[in-house]
């Protein structure tokens, strides 16, 4: 793509003071950097993430409420991680973080490991035994 060609479309970023950096070739036939402050299709598909993120966010919350998962899964969602980054965060195996989404797990779990997520979270223990649904 050329230099005048690089797309200047309305975006989150421009809200924010924010320009993402492209290549482009120049009139010299050249790579080189410009700034765009966005691109529409780009834009639309960030846009459609954030929902589908705001909605599983939602969907954990549901189902703590519910008590069919525990604080754990709602605040990895609301953290945007999924279960592989979760538990190589708090040094687990995936199928034993999988496992303390089970609110009768979660109840009996120790502070030992109730500490591993909470430092993950950047809560405190009881923050996490005592959920608080944050709104997104």
């Amino acid at each position: 793509m050329k230099k005048d060609e690089v797309p200047q479309d309305k975006s989150n970023l421009e809200s924010a003071n924010f320009k993402e950096l492209c290549y482009a070739v120049d009139e010299n036939g050249e790579y080189t950097t410009v700034n765009s402050s966005g691109w529409d299709p780009k834009t639309i598909a960030l846009n459609k993430a954030i929902e589908e993120i705001k909605l599983r966010v939602e969907d954990a919350k549901q189902r703590v409420l519910n008590h069919q998962t525990s604080p754990i899964e709602y605040y990895m969602e609301y953290h945007k991680m999924d279960l592989p980054i979760l538990a190589s965060y708090v040094g687990m195996w995936k199928w034993r973080v999988k496992r303390h989404f089970k609110p009768q797990v979660f109840q009996k779990l120790s502070d030992k490991t109730l500490q591993k997520y909470a430092d993950v979270f950047e809560i405190s223990i009881q923050q996490l035994k005592n959920i608080q649904l944050h709104e997104n």
